[in-house]
């Protein structure tokens, strides 16, 4: 697990791989890309990375007080079976801001 990172930060995130993604998934499918950037926009998000490239994808929306609802939550298929998606909710699960 040493080559793969996690990051909250927004500017990493590849938008066009989210996008492409989810349009292929059953919960999302025709969602378009600007409703894509704008959920990205108003939502705490996660990213999943092998060196530079993307790999996995979350997001949550949260009033910070009552409730945290975990969206959209995905790994690229060549890189399942490899723990990603552990390692990304584990992130997720112990952020400060959750706790």
């Amino acid at each position: 697990m040493d080559n793969y990172t996690t990051s909250t930060d927004k500017s990493k995130l590849d938008i066009d791989l989210i996008h492409k993604f989810l349009t292929t998934s059953y919960w999302a499918r025709g969602r378009s890309l600007e409703d894509v950037k704008k959920s990205i926009e108003n939502s705490i998000c996660f990213g999943i990375y092998d060196g530079n490239k993307q790999v996995g994808f979350a997001r949550i929306i949260t009033d910070y007080v009552v409730f945290a609802y975990l969206m959209d939550v995905f790994i690229i298929e060549e890189y399942r079976g490899k723990g990603l998606s552990k390692v990304l909710l584990a992130k997720i699960f112990n952020d400060a801001q959750f706790s």
